[in-house]
């Protein structure tokens, strides 16, 4: 290999165990928020309190967009990404709720 390809390489690589770092913080950060959610799910349960807060998902939404722009991220993948997580949560405060 010539000494750029070689050096290419050595770039990809560095980049790339920088990607699998950061996967690892998204999963384990993704498993941390969820632990707080499900305990949130089984207090609303007890309490009969509803699955959803609307008001809080959209101040969450614009909070999620407003942190998206500062790091320089798509705020409507931001935005889409935290109503996949809304989602997930609701349903499972649901099942709380059964």
């Amino acid at each position: 290999m010539t000494n750029d390809v070689t050096r290419a390489a050595d770039i990809l690589k560095d980049h790339r165990e920088s990607i699998d770092r950061l996967d690892a913080i998204l999963v384990y950060t993704l498993g941390e928020r969820f632990k707080h959610t499900q305990a949130v799910g089984k207090l609303k349960a007890k309490h009969g309190l509803p699955p959803s807060d609307p008001s809080r998902e959209e101040r969450q939404i614009a909070r999620l967009e407003d942190l998206a722009k500062r790091a320089n991220l798509d705020p409507e993948f931001a935005k889409k990404f935290l109503n996949f997580i809304i989602a997930e949560v609701i349903q499972h405060h649901q099942k709380h709720q059964e």
